[in-house]
């Protein structure tokens, strides 16, 4: 938090303005700043290059250029992506699932149509929205699943408790706000380090953002399903169940 110190808790006061006395006018007043030179963009050739290449139309050689780099860091500034530097990482590819997956995030059809509220999950692209019939009513937001060993259960599942200010019972009393348990002390619920860096101990982590607007659409007994597998683990833990 950035505290901002008022002008008496800093020792002096401003002069006040004379009334009556315009505020003078000179050339060098009204003349427009000079915007500062964009700094020279120079970040490496990063693993995800190619495929940032190919979401921004940029020729797919997978070998960082100039153009590219300036290209991916335009792209990292507009999604709020830091340090927004050119380097196609792990989180800028994130992100990028994430803006691919806006208009329609069921396109492939693998979270299940229901009537009723489904929060989907996929692991695959460590993605969470929720959808009501064909209407998504939570936009895909990004995840981190269950890490290799710990994987997160697939198949159908139902919130069966929420916590909003939860400390985890196994894990060093570890923060967990916004918990919504599903499976067996397996939940979704926020973090507050980085989302992008390695796997959960079998929770659906989210953004704390994101994790406290999903706490206001989810409620008691909504159905969950989970497919797919971890980028990184070898396996999914259990075959999906039909639920109608």
């Amino acid at each position: 938090m950035v505290a901002v110190l008022s002008s008496a808790l800093l020792g002096w006061t401003a002069a006040p303005a004379a009334a009556s006395a315009p505020a003078a006018s000179t050339p060098a007043a009204s003349a427009p700043a000079a915007s500062a030179p964009a700094a020279e963009c120079t970040a490496r050739t990063g693993p995800y290059q190619w495929d940032l290449e190919r979401h921004l139309k940029l020729p797919a050689d997978g070998r960082q250029s100039t153009a590219d780099c300036v290209a991916i860091r335009a792209f990292q500034q507009r999604t709020g992506v830091k340090p927004a530097d050119g380097y196609a990482g792990l989180a800028t590819y994130r992100t990028m699932l994430v803006v691919q997956a806006r208009a329609n995030p069921n396109a492939a059809g693998k979270c299940p149509v229901r009537t009723y509220q489904v929060t989907c999950v996929d692991l695959d692209r460590q993605l969470v929205w929720v959808q009501r019939g064909k209407q998504v009513i939570y936009a895909p937001v990004p995840a981190r699943t269950g890490r290799d060993g710990e994987e997160t259960r697939t198949g159908w599942h139902t919130v069966y408790w929420k916590n909003r200010d939860h400390f985890s019972d196994l894990y060093d009393n570890a923060p967990m706000p916004f918990a919504q348990f599903f499976n067996d002390g397996q939940a979704f619920h926020g973090v507050l380090d980085d989302l992008f860096r390695g796997g959960s101990h079998g929770c659906v982590n989210l953004r704390y953002a994101d994790a406290e607007r999903l706490w206001r659409v989810m409620h008691e007994d909504d159905a969950v399903y989970i497919w797919g597998a971890k980028p990184g683990t070898w396996r999914s833990m259990s075959p999906p169940v039909s639920r109608g």
